[in-house]
This record gives C-alpha cells, sequence and structure tokens, in this order.
C-alpha cells in the first residue's frame, strides 16, 4: 500500500498552510474554512502520521524536529502540485478545439488557419474532424462548424454561408455539353453521403425528373471530386469543395446556374457556456473568411 493511501489530501494541506503561515488562523483564511476545521484537519494529519507535527506555544505554531522534515517535503509537493494546475488552467485558456467536417477542413479551411493563427499567436489550435453533432458541453469542444438546417436542439447556431451546388466535371467532358439536358448522356459521380439529390439543382433549371446516367458511387465527396478531374462522369459540387480545383482549372462548371440546397454552414456552440474570448476571436475570423470568401466565389 502506497503511504500517501493512508493520509487525506486535505489534511496534509491543513498542515502545509499552517506551518507556512505560521498559524491556524491565518491557515484557515487562506483554505476558506473555519478554525475549527483547520486543527481538526491537523490534528488528523498528526494521527495518521504517528507523530506531532506542530508544537502549541505562545508564539503560535512551531515545528517540532519531525515536522520541520515533514513541512519541507510538503511545500515542495505543494509547488509542484500549484505549477501542474496552473499549467491545467494555461492550457485550457490558450487551447481552442474546433470540431469541422472533415472534407470542408480538409478543402477549406485548413489552407486558411495560418491567417487566423498570424491574428492571435497566443492561441493553439486543435481541429477536430468529424460530422455528428458533437456534446459541446462534455467533449472538450469549443465550437463547431457543420452543415445542415440549423434546427439542432440544445446548441446556439449562427448562420455562416448558404449551401449552393452546380455540376462540375473535366475540361475535356464539358466540351460535349451545350446544355443542361446534355447530363442525361454523361455518367454521373455520386456521393453515398450526400444531404441532397441532383433535383437541388435540376428543378430550379426546369429539369425535374431528367433521368441521369448512373455513374460511379462513392463513399465520400473528395473521392467524386477526383473521380471528376479524372474525367470519370459529372459531379454535383459546392464552392468550399471545389474552389481550389476550378481555381487550377483541374475542373470546370459547364453551365452558370447555381441553386440552394436549403442548407448551410452553421457555426455551432454551447447553449449552456458563455462564449469565451477565445470562442469570440474565431467566430469574429470565421465570419470574414466566409464572407470575402463568398463575395470572391460570386465575382465574375
Amino acid at each position: 500500500m502506497s503511504e500517501l493511501s493512508r493520509l487525506h489530501l486535505n489534511a496534509l494541506r491543513a498542515v502545509e498552510a499552517a506551518g507556512r503561515l505560521g498559524s491556524l488562523t491565518a491557515a484557515a483564511e487562506e483554505l476558506g474554512v473555519s478554525l475549527g476545521a483547520v486543527s481538526q484537519q491537523v490534528l488528523k494529519a498528526e494521527a495518521q502520521l504517528g507523530q506531532a507535527v506542530f508544537v502549541r506555544g505562545p508564539k503560535g505554531l512551531e515545528p517540532t524536529a519531525f515536522g520541520g522534515q515533514v513541512l519541507a517535503h510538503l511545500h515542495e509537493g505543494f509547488r509542484h502540485l500549484t505549477a501542474a494546475a496552473a499549467l491545467g488552467r494555461d492550457e485550457t485558456a490558450n487551447t481552442l478545439t474546433v470540431s469541422v467536417p472533415p472534407i470542408l477542413a480538409a478543402k477549406w479551411l485548413v489552407p486558411r488557419l495560418s491567417r487566423f493563427t498570424k491574428r492571435a499567436p497566443e492561441l493553439r489550435l486543435r481541429i477536430d474532424a468529424s460530422t455528428g453533432l458533437t456534446d459541446l458541453d462534455h467533449a472538450g469542444i469549443d465550437l463547431a462548424v457543420r452543415i445542415g438546417s440549423g434546427s439542432w436542439p440544445g446548441v446556439t447556431v449562427a448562420h455562416l454561408l448558404d449551401q449552393v451546388v452546380f455540376p462540375l466535371c473535366s475540361p475535356a467532358l464539358a466540351e460535349s455539353l451545350t446544355r443542361p439536358e446534355d447530363l442525361a448522356r454523361i455518367p454521373v459521380l455520386r456521393d453515398r453521403g450526400a444531404m441532397f439529390t441532383w433535383e437541388a439543382w435540376l428543378a430550379p433549371e426546369g429539369l425535374s425528373g431528367l433521368e441521369l446516367t448512373e455513374g460511379p458511387l462513392y463513399s465520400d465527396a473528395g473521392l467524386c471530386l477526383q473521380a471528376a478531374i479524372a474525367g470519370q462522369g459529372v459531379f454535383l459540387a459546392w464552392p468550399t469543395l471545389a474552389a481550389y480545383a476550378l481555381a487550377e482549372g483541374q475542373l470546370v462548371a459547364p453551365f452558370p446556374g447555381r441553386h440552394k440546397t436549403g442548407y448551410a454552414y452553421w457555426l455551432v456552440t454551447s447553449a449552456q457556456r458563455p462564449k469565451a474570448a477565445k470562442v469570440q476571436k474565431f467566430e469574429a475570423w470565421l465570419r470574414e473568411e466566409f464572407a470575402a470568401f463568398a463575395e470572391d466565389d460570386e465575382a465574375p
């Protein structure tokens, strides 16, 4: 059995404080308890240690020879414990944990994070790539970005950007697409996890129910994007996913129409906890980034 297992930490705290301050009264004030409570804790510690730690005289508490040795170790031990607790507070205060869907993180957020770290160099970022609605009160997540309707219970949401979709394909395939009806002749790449169907784009174009040619089915939108770059078919994509591929000329949009899916990007925070300064700082930056991206994306 460990020697510490037979001792109570509160009793040791009382002994350390009383020895350092030289008074039970001063120890009680520092620990925020009554004088009687401190006195009882000191007596308990002495009983558990098997020897007296203090001699009680007219000038207050004086450590015994044994007590002097004990106090030296306690002072050093509690100094280390205090330092460890401070490290924990600093780590929590200076770490910002953000939960983001993997595709949004890889294709849009991560390439921009250097701008935030320049603005807030004191913060250490942790990116949690996940799609589920994380329990923000217990999972150690400061805030999340999610795509959906925004009607999630138990959280606070702030709108960032509406999601729009449009067909994309390789430049070579685009040469055979002169009008939207031509999509019926080209293999369509499908994302098994998509929250919307091709009707989100076809219906506003007046082509609801158009029969499309089935192409490969993928489990991830990023794979669909790569398949489109490889010329395997047409993919119904969205700006945050495809911005880089479009800018590099790897993909083109054969038709001008962009249509809303009914979903949006939302910043999600706990409804139970007030927004910490670090969360407010990241939210302000994220709003600026989404606004600038939307403006650039809509530019001719």
